[in-house]
């Protein structure tokens, strides 16, 4: 890997049996493999092709796992090189942080490897720190179309750029999610604004989590407010149903996993888990909490914020560029490119879960061979 701005992946640079294929085409052969484990015919095998379907498309404008326990979990220093599934692209630059040798991330969607581009190419060549916050952290501005134009489109890689270059029915260019809130959009920020909407339909505003003063004050607003609502029928229905919760990127053997866990109640597990998020951590710089009962950051204190939307590491990571990529790949076909003993930290998300006995022991050998001396995996599981 050459930098954060050169990749081995552009529009003609996907080869399957010799030939270029274009990265939607290498997107729809990934989540085949990785995900259908049962027969067309069957129920599992029709809601894994729909989950597929679903997922080629935009899905994570953030990514959820929490970076924090990342670093703390990985004991990451300026001598290791990083492996990661890329999600949503803010992970890498939260890692960044902390000056790893190297970040190389992967991910089977070309959506959210266009998106990481974006973001190395935005801190790159937006002007200041004003224009990047704006264009991330606020993200519903024609300010941010404007800058795109004339800062970052010119510098973008060909298939980064065809894709924000491309058409969505709901905002004509791709780009133009960064001038209405592209935390409302993809299927996880549709799947919120659906769950925002059924509570108005009860009476309940979610985004009054936020204005709670006190952690014990934002313990009475969900336990009044918010939790009832798991106790509607319709609501319940929905939990219960696998493709509800395709929003939160759960394929069909995931969900099995989690509804086995509940008992069958994926509602009151779904509610648990909210309440965690809601109450366990102070809101003032829960910047999960944030997105999943405001639907965005924290603008006027700038405090419930990723790191790398932090102004006083905006100069560094600025600087530490070179040391990232964003590959279109699957994790198999990365690591078979790597030397052997050559990665120190690999993060897994929950990327195993997808994953067959057969291409979890292909995988774990491949990991055993480049991970090099004291390597660190992590990962989550539902």
């Amino acid at each position: 890997m050459s930098g954060a701005l050169a990749h081995k992946n552009d529009d003609n640079s996907n080869l399957k049996a010799g030939k270029p294929i274009s990265p939607q085409k290498a997107t729809r052969s990934m989540l085949k493999e990785a995900v259908h484990s049962n027969k067309l015919i069957s129920k599992k095998g029709m809601l894994e092709r729909l989950f597929t379907l679903m997922f080629q498309g935009f899905v994570y404008p953030q990514i959820w796992e929490d970076p924090e326990l990342d670093l703390k979990a990985m004991e990451l220093n300026e001598r290791h090189k990083v492996m990661t599934i890329s999600s949503g692209g803010c992970n890498i630059l939260n890692y960044l942080t902390v000056n790893p040798r190297q970040i190389d991330a992967v991910d089977l969607n070309q959506s959210h490897i266009a998106m990481a581009r974006l973001k190395f190419t935005a801190l790159k060549h937006l002007p200041n720190y004003e224009a990047f916050f704006k264009f991330f952290g606020e993200a519903d501005s024609k300010e941010n179309i404007e800058n795109y134009d004339k800062y970052i489109k010119p510098h973008l890689d060909p298939a980064a750029r065809k894709y924000w270059e491309g058409r969505d029915i709901s905002v004509g260019r791709r780009i133009n999610y960064f001038k209405k809130n592209i935390y409302r959009y993809g299927l996880l920020g549709k799947f919120i604004g659906a769950y925002h909407f059924a509570a108005k339909a009860y009476g309940q505003n979610m985004r009054a989590l936020l204005e709670a003063q006190t952690m014990e004050e934002q313990s009475v607003i969900f336990k009044d407010r918010i939790a009832p609502l798991f106790d509607k029928k319709f609501v319940r229905f929905c939990c219960n149903m696998p493709v509800s919760l395709y929003g939160l990127g759960i394929p069909p053997s995931q969900f099995e996993y989690l509804s086995e866990s509940s008992e069958g109640d994926m509602a009151a597990l779904l509610q648990e888990r909210l309440r965690h998020l809601a109450c366990d951590f102070d809101i003032k710089d829960n910047y999960f909490a944030w997105q999943a009962f405001g639907r965005g950051y924290d603008r006027e204190n700038r405090v419930a914020v990723p790191r790398y939307l932090k102004e006083e590491n905006y100069e560094i990571l600025k600087s530490r560029l070179d040391k990232c990529s964003a590959e279109l790949a699957s994790l198999h076909e990365y690591l078979g490119q790597q030397e052997d003993q050559s990665i120190d930290r690999f993060v897994l998300l929950d990327a195993q879960d997808w994953m067959n006995d057969e291409v979890l022991n292909a995988l774990w050998s491949e990991i055993t061979r480049v991970a090099a001396p004291q390597a660190r995996v992590i990962f989550r599981t539902a």
